[in-house]
């Protein structure tokens, strides 16, 4: 199965559709570098650490308060303060991090402006501001848990990575991590074809092969290694554009999941529902009473979905529904809705596919929502 939590799509508006990539090793954070004093923006061979506490002074409770009575105190706070930050920043640096992912905070701020100095003098780059909800993928991506606390900090936890750097897309900066070690593994072995699978491959609804192999695995062939997840950059001129750009991956990514579900395609433009209507009308006229009544109906009910594509395209639906149904019933059972032609086709002909666990799909939640409808012996009203 494809879990698409595992698929990032990150969209930033400035440039072309064309310059959008895709990083199958990588990750890309929307943040940039914290800026502390010249701190490094750039870092090869990183070990790279997810830590979820602050590089800041402690703060009391709500209900407490300091009060500082001379300078003498005051300057022994700011000194203990002080001294406070740069343990932890050396902690950190005894452990060889050299990248830190700091989680955004809401009870006292991340790090402060003497966290980033120290962190600039020890050459480790900084990115903060991490949402809570990227924690689960980042760690999942760079194959690191996320580290509570400074006391738990060390060597074991941290990732490695060939190359950290900030990258400026337009006015925006982000943070692009690339060639993650931790989250590599070898590409699958082949898997076994499907119980349901035929020898000679995925198969058409004519009956015709596709010539793949309805065995091959998916990211067979690849050369390399694959990381656990992917991140896509998608970049567009404005907020219309990438909207748009992000629904239509979102779809590709729910049709290639449907065909690793079901390694079958069918015929698209209508021509399925217009095929299972066809033999439906004619097994409804071999029934009688009532199951003749429910088939027929449902045989009406999958005539809309032409009937709809039809009007959604400009054409004449009566007309091009009638076609339909008259290409079917004389057996050209690829016959669909050419949208471009305005007219019904071969669809097979024109390489309008669909996947066949999306059809199968959508007909199982009808029926069973229908026939939970049918249950219904009466409504009673409240107020």
């Amino acid at each position: 199965s494809v879990d698409l939590n595992n698929i990032r799509i990150v969209t930033k508006g400035g440039g072309t559709i064309d310059d959008s990539e895709i990083l199958a090793n990588g990750l890309i954070l929307n943040q940039g570098v914290a800026r502390g004093s010249s701190g490094p923006t750039r870092v090869a061979n990183a070990k790279v650490a997810l830590i979820q506490f602050q590089l800041s002074p402690p703060k009391t409770d709500v209900e407490n308060s300091v009060v500082v009575s001379d300078y003498a105190a005051m300057d022994r706070i700011l000194r203990e303060e002080r001294q406070y930050l740069l343990s932890m920043v050396k902690k950190i640096k005894n452990s060889g991090c050299t990248v830190l992912l700091v989680q955004k905070s809401i009870l006292r701020d991340a790090v402060t402006d003497l966290s980033l100095h120290f962190l600039a003098k020890t050459k480790i780059m900084c990115v903060t501001d991490i949402e809570r909800d990227e924690v689960e993928f980042i760690s999942r991506s760079l194959g690191c848990v996320p580290i509570a606390g400074i006391d738990s900090f060390s060597a074991d936890k941290l990732a490695t990575v060939e190359l950290v750097e900030e990258v400026s897309l337009g006015n925006h900066k982000m943070v692009k991590i690339t060639g993650i070690g931790g989250a590599q593994q070898p590409v699958a072995e082949p898997a076994p074809p499907p119980v349901d699978a035929p020898a000679g491959g995925i198969e058409k609804a004519t009956g015709k092969t596709l010539g793949v192999s309805a065995a091959t695995p998916v990211g067979d062939g690849r050369p390399g290694k694959l990381g656990r997840t992917v991140s896509i950059l998608v970049r567009g001129s404005n907020n219309l554009v990438l909207d748009e750009a992000e629904r239509s991956l979102h779809d590709a990514l729910c049709v290639v999941r449907s065909l690793v579900k079901k390694r079958f395609l069918i015929a698209g433009g209508g021509a399925p529902e217009t095929e299972l209507s066809v033999a439906l009308a004619q097994y409804a006229k071999e029934l009688s009473g009532m199951q003749a009544y429910c088939v027929k109906a449902y045989a009406s009910a999958l005539e809309i979905i032409p009937y709809t594509l039809a009007e959604n395209a400009g054409l004449n639906p009566i007309e091009i529904v009638t076609e339909l149904r008259k290409r079917h019933a004389e057996g050209q059972k690829d016959a669909g809705i050419n949208v471009r032609k305005g007219t019904v086709t071969g669809i097979v002909e024109e390489n309008v596919l669909m996947p066949l666990f999306v059809i199968t799909s959508a007909l199982s939640l009808a029926t069973e929502c229908v026939r939970m409808i049918l249950k219904i012996d009466d409504v009673v009203l409240t107020r």
